[in-house]
Order: C-alpha cells, then structure tokens, then sequence
C-alpha cells in the first residue's frame, strides 16, 4: 500500500518521488510505503496554507463550526477502521484505539462549539480619555508536530483549536505512525475544509523538514508534542523568525497512595494511569510513592492485575496490551528495568520479554526501587510499574517534586483537605486526585518546568492559535 502527502487539498508524491516504510509492531513487516516530503515539499506547504490564510480567517465563525461538526460525525461514523488503523501501525490494543478515536474526535466536537466564543473585550480606560477595544485575531500559518503514541488525539488537539481560532497549518506526524495522519486529512477535507487549509507532510527527516518550515517567515506558530529533549532543539530553532511556540513535553508522573486512600479505588486508578496504551503517554504514572504501611499489599495486588493482562497484537480480540512502538523503545524500557535490579530493584511480575516476534515487552511490577534509580529519572514509556515507599506527607511531596518535569501527578487518599493541599503542593500542571485519567477536551491540558509552555484543550487552546488586538478609539 502506498500512501502520499496530502497537500493543498490533493494526494502528491514527495517531489523527489522516495518513501519510508512503516511497520507493524506486533510482527516487524511493512505496512504501507509512504511518500517521504523533502524540504521543498515542505515550503510548498507552507505556500499552501499561506495562501488558504486570508479565505479561512474570513470565514464566518458558525461556518468554521459546522465544519469541525460535520468532521466530528465522519470520525465518529468511521470509528472502526481509523481504530483498525491505528492499532495497525501503533501496535496499541484496540480496545485502546477505540477509545483514542472517540477522544480524538471530541476536540472537534468541543472547539466546533468554541469557534463562535472568540470574545473581546471593550471598556473605558481608566483615565476616562477613551475606550479600550481588544479583538483576537488567528495567529496565521502553524506548523503541527505530533508523536506517535496517541497518532489521531494529538493530531485532532492541535488542528480543532487552530481551525476555530482560523489558522492553516502544516500537519508534520510522526513518521512511525504517520497513517492515521492522513486519513484525518482526508476526513476534514470531506468535511468542507477548504484545500490547503489543513496539509499533512509525512517526513523520516522530520528536524530539517521542520526546520525549512520554522525559517520561513510566513510561518508564525509551533505547535509541539514530543520529548523535552527535541522540545529544547525546536525552541531555538524558532526563536530565529520569533515564531509563537506550543509546547507540550515530556512527563514523568509520580503517583501518591496514602495510607488512608481507598486500595481498591487506588489500584483501578493505578491501571488506568499505568497502562493506557501500554504505558506509551506523556500522562503514564511512571513513579509509584506508596505508603509505607500499605505498599506491600499495593505492590502485591498490582502484581496481580498486571500479571492477568493479555499481551498480543492489539488487532487480536481482547488483547489487553499490544507491542511497544518500535524496537528503540523495546530496548530503552530494558535497559530501565535492568538497571533497577541491579540497583536491587525484585520485578515481582514481569521483567523481561516474552518469545514471540514483534516489539514486546512484560507488563512489570518493581519492588524496593531506590529513590535515586534511574528508572524514576526518565519517562519509561513502557508497561512498567516501579514502587518506592515514604513516610509521611512531606517525603511524598518532596519525592514526587523531584524531578525537571510537571506533567501530571496522580494521588489518592480518603481525606479531601490532605488531597487538595498536596494537590496545590504538587509542581504539575494537572494532578488527579482520586482519579486515574485527566485528559479531557474541555479541560486545559499543559505542564510545568520542563514539561511545556502553554494549553491544549479547553477555552485556553483556542487562545494559543489567536492574538489579542488592542485599538485604542475615541467616539466622543
């Protein structure tokens, strides 16, 4: 199966005709060839959306509205094969596919509504001398990187705010999963969005692909979903045109059990937060701060659940955990776990990779994991669970701050002061509190520290896409 770029409303090939393959990781063979956008292809883009501009950001916000609707109900309607799709080249179970698509198509839903709530502002000046008028205006050309764990949400998290705010963009997935990419191309043009509005530029040479477009001064806006590491590489590289930057980074989510938390309730959460998508999110619990009291039996009861999973191709019927992304992230999770035990770390279920071809690796429970492993220090990105104990509230705060990122935090605990005062204690830009999930497109979703600058989702999403006009008028 060959698959082309999708620019300015046609399927091209890249312009000097080559191709990368993308595999299926739960057996290693090739799924599809897809056209490989050069430099030039990405100019061309940006040329595309450059001229899109000016008819898109004109166009009525009720028109932009019913578009992202319309586009919401052909995601909806089509569930099953962009699921499929995404299982295929992410390796995610499908059960975890089917539910990124329903996530995914609600920020549709969610910014079709925000379109028409671009508000302004107009007051009098404190001085009484005149009127203070503030507009928003669409922040023009964007350039959309995604990652590959989440290939339809993070796509749609970006596009649905850019489209209501009325920017054009250039829509750059990751060359591991860049399929889902284009069928979402494809969904929104069927939807009514006007060729070169929206524009998908698959690319294996994705840093001097993004570079051509962040030199170009047509382009105004970055929007970034990935590692901190080439976070920091694409901050400098925008800082050359002043480009206003998104980013949402990597995170590394400590997750509190306090001693009078509900076990049951904690252990439900710790599945959820843990092994989404295998563990492949930003949003993983990654750090498990357990009370000391309780951490035995926590530890022991995980074990259990993670041990009862069923680990095979996520296309296969009630699979539970499908194949990491690729084999880079095989061998990263390995060397992690490794490390651990040889820290003095006891994998009390898992802790290895199971005989069978693709790219898999044990759901795994680590016990008497030092504070200071190395484990604890990066996001692991894999079906990994590994457990410290503290003493008191302020080891637990103190450990879970222990990092460069501020991503998420998780906590549970029976008692609602203790939980919002750790939570306002917590250094993260979200924090669930008796809950094992957050994500939601109504909510603004971003870190702190080196976990991001910026909103997805929410009222705030939209703001990252316009800027604020002040006019300064007299009428008297």
């Amino acid at each position: 199966m060959n698959q082309d770029l999708f620019l300015n409303g046609r399927q091209v090939e890249a312009g000097d005709g080559g191709r990368f393959d993308v595999l299926d990781p739960a057996t290693g063979n090739v799924l599809a060839h897809v056209a490989d956008a050069t430099e030039d292809d990405a100019i061309a883009a940006v040329a595309a959306a450059h001229a899109a501009g000016p008819g898109w950001a004109a166009t009525a916000p009720r028109r932009r509205a019913e578009i992202l609707r319309a586009a919401f109900e052909l995601m909806s309607a089509r569930a099953g094969e962009l699921a499929e799709l995404i299982s295929l080249e992410n390796g995610k179970a499908l059960a975890d596919a089917k539910g990124e698509v329903a996530y995914a198509a609600e920020f549709f839903r969610w910014y079709a509504e925000e379109a028409v709530r671009a508000d302004g502002l107009l007051v009098t000046a404190p001085s009484g001398a005149n009127r203070i008028m503030v507009t928003h205006q669409p922040v023009g050309v964007c350039v959309l990187v995604t990652p590959w764990n989440f290939p339809a949400a993070m796509a749609t998290r970006k596009i649905g705010p850019a489209l209501a705010a009325g920017c054009t963009m250039v829509l750059k997935p990751a060359s591991d999963t860049p399929l889902t990419a284009l069928a979402i191309g494809r969904v929104l043009a069927e939807a009514g969005v006007p060729d070169g509005v929206v524009n998908v530029l698959p690319a294996r040479r994705s840093g001097p692909v993004v570079s051509a477009m962040l030199h170009d001064p047509r382009v105004r806006k970055l929007s970034f979903t990935g590692s901190t590491e080439v976070g920091r590489v694409l901050l400098k590289e925008a800082a050359d045109q002043v480009v206003n930057v998104s980013m949402e980074l990597g995170g590394n989510a400590p997750f509190l059990v306090f001693a009078d938390a509900d076990l049951e309730a904690a252990l439900d959460g710790a599945m959820i937060a843990k092994m989404r998508n295998a563990g492949e999110a930003c949003t993983a619990a990654n750090r498990f701060y357990v009370a000391a009291p309780i951490a035995a039996e926590f530890g022991k009861r995980l074990a259990e659940r993670m041990s009862a999973l069923i680990v095979g191709p996520g296309t296969e019927p009630g699979v539970e955990v499908g194949p990491l992304v690729n084999q880079d992230a095989v061998d990263k999770v390995e060397a992690l776990v490794r490390g651990a035990v040889e820290g003095g770390a006891q994998a009390i279920v898992g802790g290895g990779r199971p005989d069978r071809p693709g790219f898999y690796y044990d759901p795994t429970v680590l016990v008497n994991v030092h504070p200071d492993a190395p484990i604890l220090r990066e996001e692991i990105f894999g079906p990994v669970a590994p457990i410290v104990t503290f003493d008191d509230e302020d080891e637990a705060v103190r450990l879970a701050n222990d990092t460069e990122f501020g991503l998420v935090a998780y906590l549970y605990t029976g008692d609602l002061a203790r939980g919002l005062r750790v939570a306002e204690r917590l250094e993260s830009g979200m924090v669930g509190l008796n809950r094992g999930l957050v994500s939601d497109p109504a909510a603004p979703f971003g870190g702190v520290k080196q976990s991001g600058i910026g909103r997805e989702g929410g009222h705030e999403g939209m703001l990252d896409y316009l800027e604020a006009k002040y006019i300064a008028v007299s009428w008297d």
